[in-house]
């Protein structure tokens, strides 16, 4: 099988110090192309041509698959006019800024034919395909209760003046972080359709971001969960859940990015250890296959407007 030819857009921290290297890692990809602001930064994760602007990443005709790595506010520009010039889209998380620029960008997927994938890579991770597996197939019978907390404190999170503290940029802990736990809490429901936001608290700077946002969801009946992003509170990465009879807990503060390092989750009082892994070759990999007419499972958009919908309910909520 000939190798899926992979354009990036950006070339930031995330591209520079994981997913290039990740992409180049993967067994049926190739890097084919980077575009960023500076062609230097672009060249030096070894692609095989490196541009000085992301238009020209799309307008090549060698690219069949472009990874958007850019910040938040500009994924639905991009997204379509990737989708527009005939390109398959992984894009970063969050999709896009809200639920209904996420709709408009599945929508014109399905117009096109083409795939779109929202790039949360710990979906791929096996430690929580296990979890999600192990939540949803009743051997610990019904699920009951969920927290997620995904946190850091501002200084490890981002130079002051960075895109993760202002509102029109997409910033703000929720959208950065807060999906990760939610992803997560969507893929252990039996039915994502039923969660429901019942009450918000956040905490914003002076520019409206949040620096923190509490969330408290329900689905079902008796069954509630928590969900906490930060950028001021102590570095925490943890999942507990628990059921009829017990619980799963995540190990070693890493629930939601572990990477290229062995993973552990606690099954009551078993431990069971994962050899380390790297989510987001996995994550290239899959969708490369189903690009190739593969059945490897990706992130289905109705997760990612789900999320995007309860990103939305948290603000409108908050107190």
């Amino acid at each position: 099988m000939d190798p899926v030819r992979w354009g990036f857009l950006g070339a930031g921290w995330l591209v520079t110090a994981r997913t290039a290297d990740s992409l180049h890692q993967a067994s049926n990809a190739e890097l084919t192309a980077v575009g960023a602001r500076d062609a230097a930064r672009a060249a030096s994760v070894n692609p095989a041509r490196a541009y000085e602007s992301y238009q020209e990443v799309i307008d090549d005709p060698d690219i069949e698959a472009v990874y958007i790595a850019l910040t938040n506010d500009v994924h639905l520009h991009w997204i379509l006019a990737a989708l527009e010039a005939g390109k398959h889209v992984l894009c970063e998380k969050p999709m896009t800024m809200n639920a209904a620029e996420t709709r408009i960008a599945f929508d014109k997927a399905a117009e096109t034919g083409l795939m779109l994938i929202e790039a949360v890579w710990m979906r791929w991770h096996p430690r929580m395909r296990h979890i999600a597996q192990l939540a949803k197939g009743g051997e610990l019978g019904k699920m009951t209760g969920f927290n997620g907390r995904f946190t850091w404190q501002t200084a490890d999170a981002a130079p002051p003046g960075n895109y993760r503290f202002f509102p029109e940029y997409g910033g703000g802990a929720l959208l950065d972080i807060g999906v990760y736990p939610l992803h997560a809490l969507l893929s252990c429901v039996p039915d994502f359709n039923l969660l429901e936001v019942t009450a918000s608290r956040r905490h914003l700077n002076e520019h409206g971001a949040d620096l923190t946002t509490d969330i408290t969801l329900t689905w079902g009946e008796g069954t509630s969960a928590g969900v906490t992003a930060s950028f001021e509170q102590p570095a925490t990465e943890s999942m507990h859940l628990t059921f009829e009879r017990g619980e799963i807990n995540s190990l070693d503060n890493e629930g939601f990015c572990s990477w290229r390092q062995p993973a552990r989750v606690k099954i009551n009082d078993e431990i069971e250890i994962f050899d380390e892994t790297d989510a987001y070759q996995l994550m290239f990999e899959a969708m490369s296959n189903r690009i190739r007419g593969g059945d490897d499972w990706v992130l289905s958009p109705a997760e990612s407007i789900k999320v995007a919908e309860l990103v939305d309910s948290s603000v409108a909520k908050a107190n």
